[in-house]
């Protein structure tokens, strides 16, 4: 085992990946309460060094945003990098090293935000700070958004910016942020899935209604009763599955990557074959599931104010996601059908996702994947949850999730997000940060070859 300062990443140069995500972890940033300000200064003071210009702007002082820019040439549209400071708490969670700890062990850097997001975050700053050290004039100028908010309601972080200081990102067409880059084991193949679309947040409440009264009484119409059967309905139920556009070109382009076992991916473009095939795939189902059907999961029950009363309503918070281009109308119709229409069903909060799927910028980022790992196969992806691209949509930008990451093939990615031990394996981070590195070299630039 090799642990703290002996591990380093070959970007050249005085910071490496590996010392600027450490540095990163050590700020608490768990959200609530978010404060990502010391962070956000770090960052700041950091690139204020290596004369790269910064902008702070904050709707809470506690939990400001970091915007930077290196000029380009203007042969091409800015490109804008970005990535949330804030992380998900780690409170009844097990760690094996301290999750603020920055600790280097096992060839991995372990800590709360190695994954999500802090790690890209250093890819990024690493592939800038190696532009700006290099003297790269890169075709379009290059923004660095740092942001706070992201697993929260983005409130005071990329809502907020494109709402009230939209200036910033003028004539920005792409971004690059979470989630996609990683490299994922299929059917013996190595597939890098870059998210292109996501999911639309559609948060719910159902109300359930019954008799209220006496504790000490015997009722058989309540609301507490009904609650049991809402909640085993909608946990045991599958929603009717849809295949959209997103979902059946990351389904083609597996396909076309699988050689001879790509039959069974077929079976999930025919929606009436679709469980099958999702039990048949086992563990790589499950990843499936989502991206064909809506989804509703309760999550927050209230109701009751005294043990001896009896509630005549009890509401719960639902947490939806929409398929993309589908209205919350259409949600709450496949759940009426299932629950009964005796459940009131209100819409909390609905962010839409873009209306359409850019897709010019893709070829660029498959072919930078191709140079770093020529046994990759790069692959369009539908993500099942939300990030901040939801929000930079408003201003017409086409955001890619492109965090690119060479992963052990018994790595457990999708696992570690958000969990206990969340960590990142060092040769990952080297990858994403070279990787982005050359993106920044390419973009704007055509097919001209990347400087290695």
């Amino acid at each position: 085992m090799q642990t703290d300062t002996c591990m380093r990443v070959s970007v050249n140069g005085d910071r490496n990946a590996v010392e600027l995500l450490r540095d990163l972890i050590r700020f608490d940033t768990s959200n609530p309460p978010g404060a990502e300000a010391p962070m956000i200064r770090h960052v700041e003071s950091l690139l204020d060094a290596h004369g790269i210009e910064t902008t702070v702007l904050a709707r809470d002082p506690a939990r400001p945003n970091l915007i930077a820019r290196i000029p380009g040439a203007r042969d091409a549209p800015p490109l804008l990098l970005y990535g949330h400071a804030d992380v998900v708490p780690v409170v009844d969670q097990q760690w094996s090293h301290d999750p603020f700890g920055g600790t280097v062990s096992d060839g991995a850097v372990w800590g709360r935000g190695a994954l999500d997001m802090k790690g890209g975050i250093a890819m990024m700053l690493s592939a800038l700070l190696r532009v700006q050290r290099e003297e790269v004039v890169p075709a379009g100028d290059l923004i660095l958004a740092i942001v706070s908010d992201e697993e929260g309601d983005g409130g005071c972080g990329a809502e907020w910016l494109v709402e009230h200081h939209a200036a910033h990102f003028e004539g920005v067409r792409h971004a690059i942020g979470e989630f996609g880059g990683f490299s994922m084991e299929l059917g013996g193949t190595r597939f890098y899935p870059i998210q292109v679309s996501e999911k639309q947040k559609c948060w719910l409440r159902a109300s359930i209604h019954g008799d209220g009264g006496h504790g000490a009484l015997i009722h058989r119409n309540t609301a507490m009763g009904a609650l049991g059967k809402f909640l085993t309905t909608l946990t045991e139920v599958r929603l009717p599955v849809h295949l959209t556009k997103p979902s059946e070109q990351m389904i083609l382009a597996l396909a076309r990557g699988m050689g001879a076992k790509r039959w069974a991916l077929y079976g999930l473009l025919q929606p009436r074959l679709a469980d099958r095939v999702l039990r048949f795939m086992g563990d790589d189902g499950a990843a499936f599931a989502p991206l064909l059907r809506h989804t509703a999961n309760p999550t927050v029950v209230h109701g009751g104010s005294a043990t001896n009363v009896i509630p005549s309503k009890v509401d719960v918070e639902v947490d939806g996601r929409l398929l993309p281009g589908y209205r919350p109308a259409d949600l709450i119709g496949e759940l009426r059908a299932v629950v009964g229409r005796e459940v009131d069903i209100e819409v909390i909060r609905f962010d839409p996702g873009p209306p359409v799927i850019d897709m010019t910028l893709f070829e660029t980022l498959a072919r930078v994947i191709r140079e770093a790992d020529p046994a990759g196969v790069p692959i369009p992806m539908l993500l099942s949850g939300v990030t901040d691209a939801r929000f930079f949509a408003r201003l017409g930008i086409q955001t890619y999730g492109f965090l690119p990451m060479r992963l052990p093939r018994d790595f457990a990615f999708p696992k570690l997000l958000h969990a206990a031990d969340e960590r990142i394996p060092i040769a990952a981070l080297d990858f994403g940060a070279n990787t982005i590195f050359r993106l920044l070299q390419r973009y704007g630039r055509g097919r001209t070859a990347v400087t290695r």
